[in-house]
């Protein structure tokens, strides 16, 4: 994975793309070329390589489920947010606005 910066802080990226994740999954089903995209759109270079494994483990969770469709002639999982993936969501929320307030009010030093 790869952002913006590269892939210097690869590890400390991936936490922010599982919510992202999950916060899509929850609004409607995604899938993993979808997602590559949309987290493109926000700076995150993603490949095939990152967002299945990262798909599969959340749904090993229990924070997505998936189903398989035909589109256009092609298989396709599409995943949606189970129950206990809002509630992660929800978790994670609170969490992404609490640290938002705290290093939003950082002085930077000179």
């Amino acid at each position: 994975m790869a952002t913006r910066r590269g892939t210097k802080y690869q590890d400390l990226y991936i936490g922010l793309v599982r919510v992202h994740v999950l916060h899509h999954a929850a609004q409607e089903p995604v899938f993993g070329q979808g997602m590559i995209e949309e987290l493109g759109r926000h700076g995150y270079r993603l490949g095939p390589g990152t967002i299945y494994p990262l798909l599969h483990s959340l749904e090993r969770r229990g924070w997505l489920k998936s189903e398989g469709s035909l589109v256009e002639g092609r298989r396709r999982r599409c995943y949606t947010a189970t129950r206990a993936g809002r509630a992660a969501l929800q978790d994670a929320r609170a969490y992404v606005c609490e640290l938002f307030r705290e290093i939003s009010e950082v002085k930077h030093a000179t």
